[in-house]
């Protein structure tokens, strides 16, 4: 991997981990970039809320394909573009602390 401040290939695919400090950034400005840039697929993780929205680009403006899970006993998913693989959603989300305890 180069040691450099930028890459000049265009990824055909990219993940954010949406935080509460950062959601503006990546749902705004980042999806702005990669739009203008013709990055196909886009990923927005929010491990908090526990959703994966999955974006195409089409005509230049991004679409929301589909939000993950679409109910509560969707545990796994094949999201584009990787539908050969199934992804199991819960070992992404970030697990409550127990119930009294830490």
């Amino acid at each position: 991997m180069p040691s450099v401040a930028f890459f000049e290939l265009r990824p055909d695919w990219v993940c954010e981990i949406v935080a509460p400090s950062t959601e503006h950034i990546d749902r705004k400005r980042k999806m702005r970039i990669y739009a203008r840039e013709g990055v196909p697929h886009l990923w927005l993780v929010n491990p908090v809320t526990q959703v994966l929205e999955v974006y195409r680009l089409e005509r230049g403006e991004r679409y929301l394909v589909v939000p993950y899970p679409q109910s509560e006993d969707e545990k796994k998913v094949r999201a584009e573009p990787f539908e050969e693989i199934e992804i199991d959603l819960t070992r992404w989300w970030i697990l409550p602390p127990p119930p009294g305890g830490s």
